[in-house]
């Protein structure tokens, strides 16, 4: 197959309408093993290719860039630098997209590597026409190029070239085409500022962060709640949260959420607030965080039983955060009665709205329910316990009336309420109580499709987690069990037909 590519970029060099060649070698290329592709070409003998990108002969340029893609990718990032400089410079430069796509993507290779990354950095020309593909109007172009620049920042000298040079006025002059360029650039910033305190360091001094955090009180309230995106991402490393808590931003944040209830274009914005401190308290700790900005969970409770949908949403995914750790089911639980009616609300979403919002709702109370065995103490027992009999005067019931429900979302999501009451002693008191629920448990005729399939498989194996099973199930179920868990999630039982003599 060597021989094959060889004769024919042979054929192609010479050839005057190449596009018959050019497929043939497109052909021959995606035949050949990967390790025969690193073994038979150079870069260098990819220069005819290049050269039939220099046209306005759409389809040729498609064939020459399936081509590239799947050979340059075998060849190693440091020659590839030191060989294809000018042909990648003019990719960046080239009218077609997929052209642009194909030199961002193998520069993206190159900075990744400690070689090729000294190739490109005595080349600013071509990270100067990198940093204006963020501004291309095509976001597939721009993602690649902040792909690359963030692959740059990795190292000390990536970060000098960036940040301490003419780039830097390069990568301003591009911020100020438009507002959505902007975001871009905010958003390669936040990537860059998340690697280390180092890079985040580089970009504070920049004054891109200071930039960011302004934007958080503008004017323009769709702008604020892209900036909160942005600065919620920021706070996802610990040394990010330390910045935005030296700068004042969280005491900022929670203040705009106190002052929301006076802003009628408060909607747009309140849902990322929240998403903020939800956050927070996941990677820090719930209790402080509630604690310290009361505001926050105050309002997700207000959310909860505001009757906008557009509101509920993130309150639903907000408390089921919370409440899938130890902490956070403790910080709920002492808001007493204020969290029971959330919790009731939450019932009611579940069994009367659209089916969205019903799996967001079941969804946060499996999050809310689940205690792994290891977590288990008598109080945490009790509070589970206790806020699966607040769902309905029926619980069981109306989470097994859900769970047959012909959507595969609704199904499987009431299937995860099961599963996550099914290691705990109390849930399986109950649902060997309920009539008909160990032989529901074993029905492989019920729930159809892979994802129900998983679902029940895992709450066959949340059941067999624990010692309690047996006792509680008797011998006899507990036996089914462990059979359908050892024939796996999508046994199906043969048939057999008997076949008479004369039968149609």
């Amino acid at each position: 197959m060597a021989a094959a590519i060889e004769r024919l970029l042979c054929e192609i060099s010479e050839s005057e309408e190449p596009i018959d060649e050019l497929r043939s070698l497109r052909t021959a290329v995606a035949a050949t093993p990967l390790s025969g592709l690193r073994e038979s070409l150079s870069a260098e003998k990819l220069g005819v290719v290049f050269s039939l990108l220099n046209t306005n002969d759409r389809q040729q340029v498609e064939v020459c860039v399936e081509i590239l893609g799947r050979v340059l990718q075998v060849l190693d990032p440091a020659h590839l630098a030191q060989n294809c400089k000018s042909e990648l410079q003019s990719g960046l430069n080239h009218p077609d997209d997929s052209v642009k796509v194909l030199a961002l993507t193998q520069i993206g290779r190159v900075v990744g590597h400690s070689e090729g990354i000294t190739e490109v950095l005595n080349s600013p020309e071509i990270l100067r026409d990198v940093i204006r593909c963020v501004g291309a109007e095509r976001i597939g172009i721009a993602k690649e190029a902040i792909s690359a620049l963030s692959k740059l920042s990795n190292t000390k000298a990536g970060l000098d070239a960036l940040f301490r040079s003419d780039l830097l006025k390069e990568l301003k002059d591009v911020m100020s085409i438009s507002d959505v360029i902007r975001y871009r650039v905010y958003e390669l910033v936040v990537e860059v500022s998340s690697v280390s305190p180092v890079s985040l360091g580089y970009c504070a001094n920049s004054s891109f962060i200071s930039q960011l955090l302004e934007e958080l009180t503008g004017d323009d309230v769709l702008v604020r709640a892209t900036a909160i995106e942005m600065v919620t991402s920021l706070a996802q490393s610990q040394h990010g949260r330390q910045y935005l808590a030296q700068q004042g931003i969280m005491d900022k944040i929670s203040n705009m959420i106190v002052a929301a209830d006076s802003d009628p274009f408060s909607s747009f914005y309140l849902p990322g607030l929240v998403k903020f401190f939800g956050n927070l308290a996941v990677t820090d700790s719930p209790q402080q965080v509630c604690e310290r900005y009361p505001a926050f969970l105050n309002m997700v409770f207000a959310m909860a039983m505001n009757p906008d949908p557009t509101q509920t949403p993130v309150a639903l995914d907000t408390i089921g955060l919370l409440g899938g750790t130890v902490e956070g089911k403790q910080v709920l639980h002492k808001t007493g009665e204020q969290f029971r009616s959330v919790l009731k609300r939450m019932s009611l979403l579940a069994t009367d709205e659209a089916t969205e919002l019903r799996v967001r709702s079941l969804e946060a109370i499996a999050q809310l329910l689940t205690l792994p065995v290891e977590q288990q103490t008598d109080d945490l027992l009790l509070l589970t316990e206790s806020w699966f009999s607040s769902l309905s005067s029926k619980p069981m019931e109306m989470i097994r009336d859900m769970s047959t429900q012909p959507f595969p979302e609704l199904h499987c999501s009431a299937l995860r309420i099961f599963t996550a009451i099914a290691c705990q002693k109390w849930g399986q008191r109950l649902m060997m109580s309920t009539p008909g629920f160990a032989e529901w448990v074993v029905d492989r005729s019920v729930g159809k499709g892979k994802e129900a399939k998983d679902c029940k498989f895992e709450l066959v194996g949340a059941l067999l987690s624990t010692s309690s099973i047996r006792e509680i199930f008797g011998a006899p179920n507990y036996l089914k069990l462990k059979t359908y868990l050892e024939e796996g999630p999508y046994y199906v039982r043969a048939v057999s037909s008997v076949t008479t003599e004369g039968a149609d």
